[in-house]
């Protein structure tokens, strides 16, 4: 089976960027290669601060390179693209998924367009936005926004579930094939709302909400490396998305019982292979 390479943050301690998807991708039964575009002691939602270091756009081009000199990318079947800090490593990035997939023509590009949330601790250059959209959209199979980000790519104001759907149309005609939409907040709060919007239909997945004092960080990485990892696994779009949505909650909902906001990978890794719960995915157009 092809592995996949996780272009994306990660953080020493915890599980945010790629220390969210690595392990899950590899207990299912993937390889990951994952390139890292920062380095942290932490995520950065906690007061304290954080240290480490940002990688550069050419740092990425050298990975890249190396495992193409020793003729690897050939069995790359996706790639994962997660926080970019710049947007010359947006340029990168594409760079690398236009090499794979002239090495691959199956390969996957599965792009998670982290766009920067302030009241998170997330800061990306001013530049990121269109970097993404000019960049990255058009050459992704998937996306994998938040109600924010796909708001921002399409320019669609999101108020209701029926703008939502009307963004991920908008979506869908700029590029990719799939959008999976992780977290759409202006639906009610006693559901955990998610889309995903094909080519000929969309889809809603609902979960319970559960309250964190503190929410935990490394969520919607979480989601799209499942997903991700599904579609390779030759699940169907719909069961993968299923399959994302039930694992997810029973890594959230093992993390509330153990009274922290870091999620528990490792000791909910049971879920990513066969979750607990099974909640319903519903054609909603």
């Amino acid at each position: 089976m092809k592995s996949i390479i996780s272009i994306q943050s990660h953080v020493v301690y915890g599980h945010a960027g790629n220390s969210s998807v690595v392990f899950p991708i590899q207990r299912m039964g993937l390889d990951v290669w994952p390139i890292h575009t920062v380095q942290f002691s932490n995520h950065t939602q906690y007061e304290q601060g954080w240290t480490g270091q940002t990688f550069g756009s050419d740092d990425i081009r050298n990975l890249i390179r190396g495992l193409d000199n020793i003729s690897a990318l050939k069995d790359c079947g996706a790639v994962l693209s997660g926080y970019q800090g710049s947007a010359d490593q947006c340029k990168a990035v594409a760079e690398a998924v236009n090499l794979i997939k002239d090495k691959n023509h199956s390969a996957l590009y599965i792009c998670d367009p982290v766009m920067g949330d302030p009241d998170k601790g997330c800061i990306v250059d001013d530049g990121v936005k269109a970097a993404i959209a000019q960049h990255l959209l058009p050459i992704a199979d998937v996306i994998v926004p938040n109600q924010f980000e796909l708001s921002e790519l399409t320019g669609t104001k999101i108020h209701s579930l029926y703008d939502a759907v009307t963004a991920c149309k908008k979506a869908l005609e700029l590029g990719p094939k799939m959008v999976l939409v992780k977290h759409l907040h202006s639906l009610p709060d006693d559901a955990f709302s998610m889309i995903l919007a094909t080519k000929k239909a969309c889809y809603l997945a609902q979960r319970p909400n559960i309250e964190f004092d503190k929410q935990p960080v490394g969520v919607g990485d979480l989601i799209s490396g499942i997903f991700t990892a599904g579609l390779m696994k030759k699940m169907s779009p719909v069961a993968a998305f299923r399959h994302a949505n039930n694992a997810v909650y029973g890594v959230l909902e093992l993390t509330k019982s153990y009274g922290t906001w870091e999620l528990q990978t490792i000791n909910a890794q049971y879920e990513f292979v066969e979750p607990t719960h099974d909640f319903n995915v519903v054609k909603i157009a």
